[in-house]
């Protein structure tokens, strides 16, 4: 079990990715706190997971826009269960309008999320690993930190930061014993997805070599891979999982 004994907090960790990602690291004998927006589905979840998972799953509600939910988050964590081996920086919002139409608040508000969210968590995470003398981050960006599309300018911007933000923590925390890191996915099947009219899943299915959708499992296994001591010497740098996306077009 590749995460026995140790302490994962995953945001946004109530749906989709995350909570693929909560499963998988508490298959591997983690004990996981789910953190997610209060009147959502995250205390539920964490409560059928606790009762699956002998008392190793906890919810926390936490929206990432504000510095004293995070910071009370990672508090309440370590007093609980002692301290946070790897955080799953994955809280995010999507966003898709033409640029010369989006409004400062909508703009913002993505960033606000998207980027300065991540940040605010990787802070606070910092602070207890540096304490620790170990850890791992693991933030969510995505084939758009890689690469530009079209009406997602507020999203491309977020995610393009994340990517170079990573590289930074990572060469700030290293000599401190703590990793970071970031996952790069591409179109991945999620029930937002399954909501798209045909023609148009097929045309996103036809962007990836591997010529099919991304499944939540296979980004959680990305995640607990870099999470894990397996990424020992793996820091500053974002794995893609997007099924050859950003790899160029045949």
């Amino acid at each position: 079990m590749r995460m026995k004994g140790k302490n994962v907090i995953v945001t946004g960790g109530a749906s989709g990715i995350g909570l693929a990602s909560v499963e998988r690291c508490l298959e591997e004998g983690a004990s996981v706190v789910i953190a997610d927006l209060e009147g959502g589905e995250g205390a539920a979840r964490a409560a059928a997971l606790d009762g699956r998972y002998a008392g190793r799953c906890l919810f926390k509600a936490c929206d990432v826009t504000d510095t004293a939910q995070v910071d009370r988050l990672f508090a309440e964590t370590v007093d609980e269960l002692g301290g946070v081996d790897a955080v799953f920086n994955n809280a995010g919002i999507g966003g898709i309008a033409p640029s010369d139409e989006v409004s400062d608040d909508d703009f913002l508000r993505v960033i606000d999320i998207n980027l300065n969210g991540v940040f605010r968590v990787a802070r606070a995470a910092l602070r207890v690993m540096y304490r620790q003398g170990s850890g791992s981050i693991v933030n969510c960006a995505s084939i758009l930190g890689m690469m530009g599309q079209s009406q997602t300018a507020a999203y491309t911007a977020a995610k393009g930061g994340v990517v170079n933000m990573t590289r930074t923590l990572g060469i700030e925390a290293a000599p401190k014993g703590v990793r970071v890191n970031a996952i790069g996915p591409g179109y991945i099947d999620t029930p937002l997805l399954a909501a798209l009219d045909d023609e148009l899943l097929q045309g996103l299915i036809s962007l990836h070599p591997m010529a099919r959708l991304g499944r939540p499992e296979e980004v959680a296994n990305a995640f607990l891979f870099l999470a894990s001591d397996e990424a020992s010497f793996i820091t500053g740098t974002t794995l893609m999982v997007d099924g050859g996306f950003t790899a160029g077009k045949s």
